[in-house]
């Protein structure tokens, strides 16, 4: 026989969430983003680690002119220069730093004074934020090829035909070390080594971040690989013990709900040979009633492994609740059981299948029924609940409750706690109302009865 529990677990065993398919996809962007964020985050602070050495070099190279020519320093202040020849040769010294393209010396009022351009002498410019930090005493230094978007500067003219990638120093003077400052040395280099330094340092971190990034990507994948593989063996393992589990609890259920039946057909059997014809007359019945009680228990569990219909239907939940109070109507007057229904008739339809809520039903009332024994009350209600686009039944009965123990087991297929029952009931009932896309939720305690509250979609 082809259990549904069998089928519900090889469904599972396939493991719709593939770990290695998952990691290879996921792994590899997030790696290769984390990885590029890192080689551009260190190209960066490479490049300005290594410029700013550049303008701390410049620096220390212009102040030591400032020291030693007293002609410059006259020449920033504004003071009369007295020795012209002093001051040219200083000058020269300046435009003479390695690799520039060209130099220019600002005053104090953020005029340039001088430049190896002739054409700029005289000119104040109007925007210039590195210049205002200059004069304030920072050293300021950026290569201009990485600034593309950078609004190109007056004082730019003429350069990019001299060279395709400049630093731009500003440093500022000072009379002393620690003194203020007295004016700016402006210079445009087009330090090769610089550049050529900067592209292989950008290509070695960005090699060097994509094989560490490769690297840690195979060392996680054969993880994951190795991950998912466990897994597997270990859902597959768990599969089995889950099947042989339920086929225990299913044969226990199974023999100890037949044994009693088959002793009690044996023993009217054997009272049936030498007994009187009143006595067999009760024998015969008492083997039909037992007899139709296996047939019951073998509905039952046909009912449970039959597969459940792909095709929904619009169910009219009053009509049902009618059918379900008029089927147990003598049961519950036999019992002293009063029952009260509160179903809209102008319910909105669930969707499912009519036959099979039916069966829900009538499953749920029959263990209201049992639970109560004598002299109860069961209450049906059923309402709408239009935010949610649901319909919710309600069965609550006076019953002498659940445990918490037995509330986590009851609708595990084949649990009961009723001497004459199977434990199929509930487990099918869930089965069904899953399958329709609504679900069943049970509030009980000991002493206060048992309340089922029955939710499904609205067709």
């Amino acid at each position: 026989m082809n259990w549904p529990l069998n089928s519900a677990f090889r469904t599972q065993s396939a493991l719709p969430f593939n770990l290695s398919r998952w990691f290879a996809i996921v792994g590899l962007v997030s790696i290769a983003v984390v990885g590029t964020a890192c080689a551009v985050l260190l190209s960066q602070f490479l490049t300005d680690r290594m410029l700013r050495q550049e303008g701390q070099m410049t620096m220390q190279f212009v102040q030591s002119l400032i020291t030693t020519e007293n002609s410059l320093r006259e020449y920033l202040t504004g003071a009369k220069t007295r020795d012209p020849e002093e001051l040219r040769a200083a000058l020269r010294h300046i435009a003479a730093v390695p690799d520039t393209l060209r130099a220019n010396v600002y005053n104090r009022e953020r005029r340039l004074i001088w430049s190896t351009d002739p054409a700029l002498v005289g000119r104040k410019f109007s925007v210039n934020t590195e210049l205002d930090s200059a004069l304030g005493g920072k050293v300021v230094v950026h290569g201009d090829a990485e600034d593309d978007d950078r609004p190109h500067k007056e004082e730019h003219m003429d350069l990019e035909e001299n060279g395709n990638y400049f630093v731009e120093v500003y440093v500022p003077v000072r009379e002393t070390a620690h003194a203020k400052v007295i004016g700016v040395v402006e210079l445009y280099k087009n330090p090769k080594a610089l550049a050529e330094a900067l592209h292989s340092s950008r290509i070695y971190v960005f090699a060097g971040a994509a094989a560490a990034g490769m690297l840690l990507y195979l060392a996680l994948f054969s993880l994951s690989r190795r991950a998912d593989a466990v897994i597997r063996s270990q859902q597959e393992r768990l599969i089995e013990n889950e099947i042989l589990a339920t086929v225990g609890e299913m044969g226990s259920a199974v023999a100890h709900g037949i044994r009693n039946p088959l002793a009690a057909i044996r023993s009217s059997a054997e009272l049936a040979l030498d007994a009187p014809p009143e006595v067999v007359r009760e024998s015969a019945q008492d083997i039909i009633a037992e007899a139709d009680r296996l047939e019951a228990w073998v509905r039952e569990l046909l009912s449970y492994a039959r597969p459940l219909p792909g095709t929904f239907e619009a169910v009219a939940l009053p009509a049902l609740v009618d059918g379900a109070i008029n089927h147990f109507a003598r049961e519950m007057q036999k019992r002293d059981i009063s029952g009260s229904a509160k179903v809209a008739p102008d319910l909105p339809p669930a969707k499912g299948d009519a036959f099979l809520l039916g069966q829900v039903l009538h499953s749920l009332i029959a263990n209201a029924v049992e639970a109560i024994e004598r002299n109860g009350t069961i209450e049906i209600a059923a309402k709408a609940v239009p935010a949610h686009k649901r319909v919710e039944l309600t069965i609550r009965d006076s019953g002498p409750g659940m445990t918490p123990e037995q509330i986590k087991r009851v609708f595990t297929p084949f649990y009961t706690t009723k001497a004459k029952g199977m434990g199929g009931g509930l487990a099918l009932a869930k089965r069904i109302v899953e399958r329709f896309g609504g679900h069943i939720d049970i509030d009980s305690a000991p002493g206060r009865g048992t309340v089922v509250c029955l939710s499904m979609p609205i067709a």
